[in-house]
């Protein structure tokens, strides 16, 4: 039987314009990663497995639960990154006189063998920012500001803010008396996945009816009524929601809001269009010491590519993507084709030069939407003029070379 190759099933190729899309996110991306002063950082794709999985990283987390394992010659555990986070564990114990508060951005692949749907692939591209070694809120209205500045370059409309609190909902469930609270916390954010009655029926198995209508009862409450009885964590959520006030940008507290890792310790946040998240993220303080046996306080928000392009179609679509500028025709006049494109690059002007006949390079021209034809022919090199041609409008005209570059550079 001959192989007949396929994609393996959650993982995709990205063609034009789906590709130029991609890197058009990525770049309004780091654009403001590095407008608000964080550093790129990369890491290797493949971790040890016992990093993914020890001490402040449970298990039962999904993404954790979907890692994809490996194995290699010398038959050691590894595995594929789900994440960036767990990782800077091991950057900071590798480089334990790295300057703190250390503000990075990634964008990297990261995998998790999990079930797909829109948004959702099992090799997907992270885009994340964290802020390492500052205990104060700014830290976490920075992360804020800086998704806000980019959903906003990308004309996505009715977004929303939510927030909650885990020191807060620890404290919650504590009230009402129910031990079981990593198995609460889980149930707790399947709420909009499961709906409310499904989640007050599985909760049975950890508290009695009483418990759960007081857990209920509590949840539906605002922060101000956390704050006025002194709950952990409420006055952390009044300092964000007053410190976001001062960028212009919205909260709304959800206290079903539980981010699936476990290793979340204050804050979190969840940035949705429609009942969709696209961001997430939250303050972590107990992850990134680990191995330094000590505290180290750090913040964090990620969205992936994928799930960017799958649930805002409309706005991506109206994204002015970077498309090769024009399109230098050479009619057997190679060498002085040749030298035009150089000049143009040397402008930052992106250009491919076509030896084929005219109408074949015209053709490709329209194939790959490239807006200007530039025809190099022995009239054009005589009387150094080069004809142009809009290829949308079909307007023609003759310029010389530095009208040309200008033309080009609008």
């Amino acid at each position: 039987m001959i192989y007949q190759p396929e994609t393996v099933k959650g993982f995709e190729d990205y063609l034009p314009p789906a590709s130029q899309k991609r890197e058009k996110i990525k770049e309004i991306a780091k654009k403001y990663f590095q407008l608000y002063g964080f550093l790129p950082v990369e890491t290797p794709s493949i971790e040890f497995d016992e990093l993914m999985r020890t001490e402040t990283i449970d298990e039962e987390d999904e993404a954790v639960r979907d890692r994809f394992r490996l194995r290699d010659r010398a038959n050691r555990n590894l595995g594929l990154r789900y994440e960036f986070t767990f990782q800077l564990a091991r950057l900071l114990k590798q480089n334990p006189n790295l300057k703190l508060p250390f503000k990075k951005y990634q964008i990297g692949t990261v995998f998790r063998d999990e079930p797909i749907r829109v948004g959702r692939t099992r090799e997907f591209t992270q885009c994340d920012i964290d802020i390492i070694g500052d205990p104060t809120v700014n830290a976490d209205v920075e992360c804020l500001a800086v998704v806000s500045d980019i959903l906003k370059e990308l004309k996505v409309e009715n977004v929303e803010i939510q927030i909650n609190n885990r020191k807060l909902i620890d404290e919650i469930i504590k009230s009402v008396q129910i031990t079981e609270k990593q198995a609460v916390l889980r149930e707790i954010d399947k709420i909009n996945k499961i709906g409310e009655d499904q989640v007050k029926m599985n909760l049975k198995k950890y508290a009695d009816s009483n418990q759960i209508l007081s857990l209920f009862k509590l949840m539906s409450k605002e922060v101000s009524f956390f704050k006025d009885n002194m709950f952990d964590g409420s006055q952390e959520l009044v300092d964000l929601i007053q410190k976001c006030k001062e960028y212009g940008i919205k909260l709304t507290f959800n206290p079903n809001l539980m981010r699936g890792f476990n290793y979340y310790t204050g804050n979190v946040f969840e940035v949705s269009v429609g009942k969709t998240a696209l961001f997430g993220g939250g303050r972590y303080d107990r992850l990134v010491g680990r191995f330094l046996n000590k505290e180290i306080p750090a913040v964090g928000i990620s969205f992936s590519i994928e799930a960017v392009m799958g649930l805002c179609e409309k706005e991506i679509n109206q994204l002015d993507l970077d498309k090769t500028k024009a399109i230098l025709i050479s009619i057997d006049q190679d060498k002085e084709a040749i030298k035009l494109a150089q000049n143009l690059r040397k402008n930052n002007i992106s250009c491919i030069i076509n030896f084929d006949k005219v109408g074949k390079a015209l053709e490709y021209a329209n194939s790959y939407q490239i807006p200007f034809a530039i025809f190099i022919g022995k009239d054009e090199i005589t009387k150094k003029k080069y004809k142009i041609k809009n290829m949308q409008s079909g307007e023609e005209s003759f310029l010389a070379e530095k009208s040309l570059i200008a033309k080009l550079k609008d």
